[in-house]
């Protein structure tokens, strides 16, 4: 449980993140906005597998992608996912390479909600962009973050299949969430009661975090 509620924080974290400044960009009106806007989205319509897939050969140890540019530059080659104090994180950033634009859609959708005139009127008395974007924009986006790490932090603290096709929950059980230990313990050791316990316990804590959630989302809209 304490890996799946690491990789839950660490990858709503940076997902939510990576939408907001994703979002940020794609508001802006510039000549390859189109272009960019598919290359940013095309991870999140790509399947899980093709996604494990394509990172598995970017980590691979001696030829993968990622070690040739390290090498290229004079550093050493990383085991990204056969160390246990970075296969973590290393799923994480794949995580995040797919799922921040989801995030991206949904804050770039509150951006567009945002009236202009609000804006423009504190660009009018003077407020900067920094200024702006801490009294206006961050309050006016806050029930879209919500949903953003609602949504993000479910999923995450369940995920299974990345985890499952690119290190199988090792090495050790560095990567071993709470899906992955259920699977283990009811089609490994055919432990099915220990099994039917977890599985009961990632439900109580996913619909505990959907109603700290919605508790806070109905607060912040007035009700």
């Amino acid at each position: 449980a304490a890996i799946a509620i690491a990789f839950a924080l660490m990858a709503t974290v940076t997902e939510v993140a990576a939408g907001l400044g994703l979002a940020l960009l794609l508001e802006r009106a510039f000549p390859a906005r189109r272009w960019l806007t598919l290359v940013i989205l095309a991870p999140y319509v790509l399947s899980t597998i093709v996604v494990s897939a394509i990172w598995r050969a970017w980590y691979h140890y001696d030829v993968g992608f990622l070690n040739t540019v390290l090498r290229g530059i004079g550093l050493p080659g990383v085991p990204w996912l056969f160390e246990p104090s970075i296969a973590l994180g290393s799923i994480v950033l794949v995580d995040l390479w797919q799922s921040a634009p989801f995030c991206a859609l949904i804050l770039l959708a509150g951006l567009s909600a945002i009236p202009p005139e609000v804006t423009e009127a504190a660009r009018i008395d003077g407020a900067g962009g920094l200024r702006r974007f801490r009294d206006i924009t961050l309050p006016m986006l806050a029930p879209y973050l919500m949903i953003a790490a609602l949504m993000r932090s479910l999923d995450s603290f369940k995920l299974f299949d990345k985890v499952y096709a690119m290190t199988g929950g090792g090495p050790g059980r560095a990567t071993e969430t709470l899906s992955l230990y259920v699977h283990r313990l009811a089609f490994r050791f055919f432990d099915i009661g220990q099994a039917s316990a977890a599985a009961i316990v990632m439900i109580l804590v996913d619909v505990a975090m959907g109603a700290v959630y919605a508790r806070n989302l109905l607060r912040a809209e007035g009700r």
